[in-house]
């Protein structure tokens, strides 16, 4: 038990301040349509393939290499347009430019997103944040092992007593074991999304064969002449009662247009149902339907709208909320305890001057 107890706390002093980032910025996305408030923000979404199409164009007139665009749903009513410069847009569905912005630290839900996932550190800080969502398992496993021994002197509480150490480590204890149950959901499908690898092995038994479909890369490219509605029309006969929620350009020349649709059992808000479409023709090339997939894909589908609480309603966001920023106070106190107490716990004579002698 001594041993366990000095490798929590001697690792949580030195990545509580990162997790505590980690559970802030997540607090923060989960109610992000709530603080984007600029005007068109709240509109119902159109879904016609003719209404998607005028803001498809609208976005390529704004600016040059448009890489994608996020079309108006129940979270935000407008359309997010991104370039591949880095630079975005939004764009009402009545065809006006809202907003624009040349880097990602001109909007909030842009550098928050990069934070929470990244680090800002981009791939070094995806594959940092997966090791952190490790330790977090890790700390609550062994959080709530340490905090048996002292079961009968629990009391729940969301700020420290007193600002003792002491009183710190009780609370710290405490309040990671009332914390402990959604603490486990959100690290596991955190370090789940980042190292796809855990998750293929743990529910290697109930997957098949995965089957990824051939894309040509010999088509025409996008011009001028390219009927979005055509597109759009083509791809949603694919999957008639799917929302259109993302188009995505080629990333490559000969490559198709991709567009993913979001199907009524599927819970990520932007959907895993792809359509691939020829850029000159409009005919549907291909497509990925998540009804024919396997079990495994279906959970794995699950990992991000448990995260992030876009299902569940307004319970299930408050109460990955209290998850948020019980890591927050849990990483602060435990770094704060752990550093600033070393100093402040050392006695008296330690730092007055020895007295001369008689």
């Amino acid at each position: 038990m001594k041993l366990l107890s000095l490798l929590h706390r001697w690792t949580g002093g030195f990545v509580g301040v990162v997790l505590a980032v980690i559970g802030l910025s997540g607090t923060a996305l989960l109610w992000e349509d709530n603080w984007i408030l600029l005007d068109g923000a709240n509109d119902a979404p159109a879904s016609s393939p003719a209404e998607l199409a005028k803001a498809i164009e609208v976005a390529i007139q704004t600016a040059p290499g448009l890489s994608r665009i996020t079309f108006a749903g129940e979270e935000i009513g407008l359309h997010q347009a991104i370039y591949s410069d880095g630079s975005g847009a939004y764009i009402a569905q009545d065809g006006t430019v809202i907003e624009r912005w040349s880097g990602i630290w001109e909007r909030p839900e842009l550098w928050l997103f990069e934070l929470h996932h990244y680090l800002l550190l981009g791939e070094v800080g995806k594959t940092i944040t997966g090791v952190l969502g490790l330790l977090l398992l890790a700390f609550t496993i062994t959080g709530a092992i340490l905090w048996w021994r002292t079961r009968k002197t629990f009391r729940f509480r969301l700020w420290p007593a007193r600002y003792t150490a002491s009183a710190i480590v009780r609370h710290h204890r405490d309040m990671g074991v009332v914390a402990s149950p959604l603490l486990l959901i959100a690290a596991a499908t955190g370090t789940m999304m980042v190292f796809p690898a855990i998750s293929s092995e743990l529910l290697s038994p109930i997957a098949t064969a995965d089957v990824t479909p051939e894309l040509p890369t010999d088509l025409a490219p996008i011009s001028e002449s390219t009927d979005w509605a055509v597109v759009l029309a083509n791809a949603q006969s694919v999957y008639p009662s799917a929302a259109a929620r993302r188009l995505m350009m080629p990333a490559a020349s000969g490559e198709p247009i991709a567009i993913r649709f979001r199907q009524d059992f599927e819970w990520t808000p932007n959907g895993r149902s792809y359509a691939w479409v020829a850029p000159d023709t409009g005919t549907v090339v291909a497509k990925d339907d998540p009804a024919l997939r396997d079990t495994a894909y279906a959970i794995v589908e699950k990992f991000y709208p448990i995260h992030a609480a876009k299902v569940g309603g307004f319970l299930w966001r408050i109460a990955m909320t209290f998850a948020g920023l019980a890591l927050v106070l849990l990483g602060l106190f435990a770094s704060w305890s752990f550093w600033i107490g070393k100093f402040t716990s050392r006695p008296p004579n330690v730092l007055r001057p020895a007295k001369a002698a008689n």
